[in-house]
């Protein structure tokens, strides 16, 4: 059975689809970008914003399931351009703990919601 996990310490899902799923110990999380989860207000006013707001907000839907960055296995990272790679890639890892870091990919696509530069979605094991 699947359980929906959703934290008012997110943002609401601006679509038909919830923050996140558990099912059998593991975590499928929805791709976050950096909305505000007080205002619902984009906090973009560089990349480096953007990706703090957008890690801020899976650390909260991973506390909530009770879970931190060490129990994720598998993140996806979509960027408006590859120009924010390192600046997205440094802010990213400074969230993880060296040695637990996840496999992950990191992919450019043309448009993302809202118009953000960053996107990212996580998988974690309890």
């Amino acid at each position: 059975m699947k359980k929906i996990i959703n934290t008012k310490n997110a943002p609401a899902p601006i679509g038909p689809y919830n923050q996140a799923i558990l099912k059998n110990d593991i975590l499928f999380i929805s791709g976050q970008i950096a909305l505000d989860p007080d205002s619902m207000n984009l906090n973009n006013n560089s990349i480096i914003d953007e990706t703090h707001q957008v890690m801020k907000n899976l650390k909260n839907i991973l506390a909530e399931a009770k879970m931190d960055f060490k129990n994720v296995v598998k993140s996806t990272i979509f960027l408006s351009d590859m120009k924010y790679f390192n600046d997205v890639n440094e802010i990213y890892g400074s969230y993880l703990e060296s040695g637990m870091e996840p496999a992950r990919e990191t992919i450019a696509v043309k448009t993302l919601p809202m118009n953000v530069n960053v996107e990212i979605s996580m998988i974690a094991i309890n």
